[in-house]
């Protein structure tokens, strides 16, 4: 299975950072080969950018004083998925800041100058691909993926955290072609690869809709739906439900679902 910082490469972080100090250090921590770092400047920016496209972390500068910061960390709220984290020199005077964001539910908040070599692997550890991964790591029985290329598969497939994949990018990383991965991935009665593509995404969707921060078309955009009426279709196809009631489904409900649709 690919680890949680294979599973974060490419990854996609969204700082508030106001302080140069914050901003030195996740350009040191963060290389761009790593990760792409979006800074927002206001709450709106940040809000903006985790609408925009699928974030894996949100990191919050709560060193800085002033009405904005709290507003920044209250965005937490609407994102439970995205895993927010908080970054401060640990203060006394930034103890008001810490105690909210642990009232908001922040995985982290990490002390600069005490955790800065650690800065990247906290947050690939926790970032929304990686707990995906590791939540999926093992395909539900009833789907029948047992043989190794199949498993091999699943896990590459959930390393993507529900976004976009095709099937010749699944070959090339597992070091088949097109073709040999698709015939063989459906062996013994197992699902074709394309369906089961379309499951991991829905499996993302439900979990994303499940964020009173997004509605069904930010839900589409993040995943690569071309539109809400695509992403409706999909889950009307695949696992026989509209795509409103994703958010009322567990993972388990869906993979349910899409078994009794195959079979």
């Amino acid at each position: 299975m690919p680890s949680a910082t294979q599973a974060a490469a490419g990854a996609t972080i969204v700082a508030y950072v106001p302080r140069p100090r914050a901003r030195a250090l996740i350009r040191s921590g963060v290389s761009r080969r790593r990760a792409q770092v979006r800074l927002a400047p206001t709450p709106e920016a940040f809000r903006g950018a985790l609408r925009r496209r699928l974030v894996d972390a949100a990191l919050v500068d709560v060193g800085t004083p002033g009405d904005v910061t709290p507003r920044v960390v209250a965005l937490a709220a609407d994102y439970p998925s995205i895993p927010f984290f908080g970054i401060a020199p640990f203060r006394a005077a930034d103890a008001p800041l810490i105690a909210l964001c642990a009232r908001h539910d922040f995985v982290d908040v990490l002390a600069d100058g005490v955790d800065d070599a650690a800065l990247w692997c906290v947050l690939a550890a926790r970032s929304f691909s990686a707990r995906f991964a590791a939540a999926l790591r093992d395909p539900p029985a009833s789907l029948g993926l047992a043989t190794p290329l199949q498993l091999a598969t699943w896990r590459c497939l959930v390393a993507k955290g529900g976004r976009a994949v095709r099937t010749i990018q699944l070959a090339r990383a597992l070091g088949v072609t097109r073709e040999h991965l698709s015939r063989t991935f459906a062996a013994a009665g197992a699902p074709k690869l394309k369906r089961v593509i379309d499951l991991v995404r829905l499996l993302a969707a439900a979990e994303l809709a499940k964020n009173p921060g997004y509605d069904l078309r930010d839900v589409a955009r993040l995943l690569g739906f071309a539109s809400a009426s695509l992403l409706s279709g999909t889950a009307q196809r695949v696992v026989g439900t509209r795509a409103p009631s994703l958010s009322a489904l567990r993972a388990v409900d869906l993979v349910g679902r899409f078994v009794r649709g195959r079979g």
